[in-house]
């Protein structure tokens, strides 16, 4: 009888020991799980990585994320306003065909300060999205408000044009970390396309631009050449949050602050956010 109830004692305590063995198990299994799960959100959630064109083309991620090449600066800078101000009436050729016949840009309205709506370029439009969304609104409306309605005339003979000559993006002097000060100097040169009248308007600006971060398209196989243009104008990890007039003081130099805020005309005061 003793013999029987040792025998029984045995075999629960190795029952209990496998019990307690298996309930550990899932526990580590479920711990493991949990942070498995915690990597991969912390994966999803992590920016892509910046990378920088080295001179022999090669491209290797770089590993602050507010750090931005000046020459890089500048050319977003000039690609950015020259696509913002360079009005033609037609939209970018998308194919060969395009280019001899041109499909009419049919603008996309904006709503101005005065309550009213008015059209602006589609190319502007696009360009805006190199803003940051909280000046981009506002921003528009300006744009809106110089964009001559000619632009979009279906009449030949009253067609205007517009384009931005650059004369010289000045070195980009940071001013905090991924934030830079990028001094301009150009023209907006307005004209009819019958006849060539001219109307040269300075424009020297002065930009904030900073650092931002991009996602790829999800869907680029299946999306729009609008949605491709607008993705590519967010790839340079560079967006302006603020546009100051520039008065010119001799030779501009940003390090010495030799620049003063001063009108210009149409292009001036409503640029100032």
């Amino acid at each position: 009888m003793v013999r029987l109830l040792e025998k029984r004692q045995r075999t629960a305590s190795v029952l209990t020991f496998f019990a307690i063995a298996t309930f550990s198990l899932h526990i580590l299994v479920l711990f493991l799980f949990l942070l498995q799960g915690l990597n991969i959100r912390q994966l999803s959630l992590r920016k892509p990585p910046n990378f920088v064109q080295l001179i022999n083309g090669k491209p290797v991620a770089n590993i602050d994320d507010l750090t931005r090449e000046p020459e890089a600066i500048r050319q977003f800078i000039s690609k950015t306003m020259i696509s913002m101000f360079s009005w033609s009436g037609t939209l970018p050729p998308q194919t060969i065909e395009e280019v001899a016949s041109p499909k009419p840009d049919l603008g996309i309205l904006i709503n101005t300060p005065q309550g009213s709506s008015q059209k602006i370029t589609t190319s502007s439009w696009v360009a805006s999205f190199a803003l940051s969304e909280d000046f981009r609104k506002g921003f528009l409306s300006t744009v809106a408000e110089m964009t001559p309605p000619e632009v979009f005339s279906e009449n030949s003979n009253q067609v205007m044009t517009s384009q931005l000559v650059i004369k010289r993006v000045y070195p980009p002097k940071q001013i905090a970390p991924g934030k830079w000060q990028v001094g301009m100097v150009a023209d907006l040169v307005q004209k009819n396309r019958v006849g060539g009248a001219k109307l040269i308007t300075p424009f020297n600006k002065d930009f904030l631009v900073r650092a931002a971060d991009y996602f790829a398209n999800p869907q680029a196989d299946n999306s729009t050449d609008l949605q491709k243009a607008i993705y590519s104008v967010r790839a340079d990890r560079l967006e302006i949050y603020e546009i100051r007039n520039l008065c010119l003081l001799d030779n501009y130099n940003p390090n010495k602050n030799q620049s003063k805020q001063c009108g210009t005309g149409q292009t001036s005061d409503s640029f100032i956010r």
